[in-house]
């Protein structure tokens, strides 16, 4: 029996092969350094964890309303208005399933079957893979050093025809770790309202920066499709649980959606993620955005050293994106070597980019320094064999 077709244009994750392969090693005995999933070894802050077993303990296990626990939609629109200057009805904030079921919801409700969309390459691969099962075309557009690793305003404009419905940007990126500042991303903005189209904004790696300040779409535009999570920044990713900011006019066809796709998002997250935005709580992320970017100037160094550094270093999220073409054609294969051969695993760049993939890989500087140290040494010494 023949399956959807649709089915067949989402591609695995290598990465989940590879880390399959790294924990058996592990298993085995072999000292392995995971630089290959995006999840920091930080914990879950003590606050959010008290706060879902509080909710737990209280009985706060039934449904919630289909767009979220309505005092989770409103910390969240207060979260806007500090950080960002952007007054956000809580109306317009739909509280999902990570921020997966946030871009399910958008994907659904923005295209359809001939439909094309815009955005970066390299880039997320499950932004592609959605858009796809929703029916639409992607047109991955190649970014590199000279467009900062961004989809910006004049390459939305070279590649816009008349198919287009959609444009869509991630910053800070992942897999690069670029960001837009404010200017880049009204421009973006403009040029995408005057085609008539919409714009969705990733936005998970948000309070993850380094050089530049914390960006929203919200506080440029109300026009665009924001989408957002408590996994990276907040430290909850196995709590499942993102949101999407949508105009007005979608937040009721986007309702509908999550009561038939999802129900609602998982209701002892939603407790625990009031806790999220508490002083307290915002004390210890602080630290530790603190701790990453010294963990990223830590491994930048070490890098620098092997003449591997990017161009453009990262200014958010926890990744480095290396061009190894250098050493290798193959990604996936070097990738597999350096965890044979030397216990450090990271990600082959195929899992990101349509175009270039194969010479390109993604290091998370997810753990701590000492060990980012010592997947370095290892690195250079598996280099040197070649």
């Amino acid at each position: 029996m023949p399956w959807n077709s649709r089915v067949a244009r989402v591609a695995p994750f290598r990465v989940m092969s590879l880390l399959e392969i790294a924990q058996a090693r592990e298993a085995a005995g072999h000292d392995v350094i995971h630089l290959e999933v995006g999840e920091p070894d930080f914990a879950t802050p003590e606050p959010v964890v008290a706060a879902g077993q509080a909710a737990l303990a209280a009985g706060h296990t039934r449904y919630t309303p289909a767009a979220g626990l309505p005092a989770l939609r409103e910390a969240i629109a207060g979260h806007y208005a500090e950080h960002f200057g952007a007054a956000v009805d809580p109306a317009r904030i739909l509280v999902t399933p990570g921020a997966s079921g946030a871009l399910l919801l958008a994907s659904q409700l923005l295209v359809g079957a001939g439909d094309r969309v815009l955005m970066a390459d390299p880039n997320y691969p499950c932004n592609r893979h959605l858009m796809a099962l929703a029916g639409a075309e992607v047109d991955a557009v190649p970014v590199d050093n000279a467009s900062a690793w961004q989809l910006d305003a004049g390459l939305v404009a070279d590649h816009w025809d008349d198919a287009t419905r959609l444009a869509m940007l991630a910053t800070p990126s992942n897999p690069t770790g670029h960001m837009l500042d404010a200017g880049q991303l009204a421009a973006v903005a403009e040029t995408v309202a005057n085609r008539g189209g919409h714009l969705l904004v990733d936005e998970i790696y948000q309070g993850l920066c380094y050089d530049l300040p914390p960006l929203s779409a919200a506080s440029i535009t109300p026009d665009a499709f924001v989408v957002n999570s408590f996994s990276k920044y907040f430290g909850m990713t196995g709590w499942r649980l993102g949101w999407l900011l949508a105009p007005e006019a979608a937040v009721e066809p986007l309702t509908r959606l999550a009561q038939n796709v999802f129900l609602a998002a998982p209701t002892p997250a939603q407790h625990a993620a009031l806790a999220a935005f508490t002083s307290e709580c915002r004390d210890i992320l602080e630290q530790r955005r603190i701790e990453l970017g010294r963990r990223r100037d830590a491994l930048l160094a070490g890098l620098a050293a092997l003449q591997l550094a990017p161009a453009l270093p990262p200014q958010g999220a926890f990744y480095l994106w290396l061009d190894i073409s250098h050493y290798s054609r193959d990604s996936e294969a070097f990738c597999r070597a350096l965890l044979e051969e030397e216990n450090v695993a990271i990600t082959p760049g195929t899992d990101f980019a349509v175009q270039g993939g194969e010479h390109h890989v993604r290091i998370a500087f997810t753990t701590g320094i000492a060990r980012l140290e010592e997947a370095v040494a290892r690195l250079e010494r598996f280099l040197a064999r070649r």
